[in-house]
């Protein structure tokens, strides 16, 4: 399985939180719906914090990088398309950082949770997405991938 979210998967994991909400508010269940309001953000969290070790039971396999040697000084401009509940963008985004300061690029992020249009603009359906220069890299890639995609993204 490719280690990415498909945007749909995300949006519909918002629309059951809301849909939890509205269901629980409704039937007049206040104490739960303030456990549900509370407790699935931190539920999400917890999810996110401990993906890496919880992919392989997911049918994700192993969450690994391929370190690379950054080519030197790359000033160009890359730009990270994050949702919020992905569990592989804040992975993209710590390779990233480390990059950005061997590299000295300037990283752009943007989240696309409220605004779809942009990936959609591009054909683009999942995240996270790097675009450096006119090269796009979908999904969980390693550090190596990334290094040669920005340095490419100089020439």
């Amino acid at each position: 399985m490719k280690q990415q979210c498909y945007m749909a998967m995300i949006y519909f994991s918002w629309a059951l939180f809301a849909g939890g909400i509205v269901f629980l508010v409704w039937r007049g269940l206040w104490p739960l719906a303030l456990v549900w309001l509370v407790g699935t953000p931190l539920i999400q969290w917890l999810y996110i914090r401990k993906f890496p070790s919880l992919s392989p039971l997911m049918g994700y396999g192993r969450i690994t990088d391929e370190s690379g040697k950054a080519p030197g000084s790359a000033p160009v401009k890359v730009t990270l398309y994050t949702a919020l509940g992905c569990p592989f963008c804040p992975l993209i985004e710590r390779r990233l950082e480390d990059l950005r300061k061997q590299m000295g690029f300037t990283l752009e992020k943007t989240d696309v949770t409220l605004r779809p249009g942009l990936l959609a603009a591009k054909g683009i359906r999942s995240v996270p997405v790097v675009e450096a220069g006119n090269r796009l890299l979908i999904g969980l890639v390693t550090t190596k991938e990334l290094a040669a995609a920005i340095a490419a993204a100089q020439r």
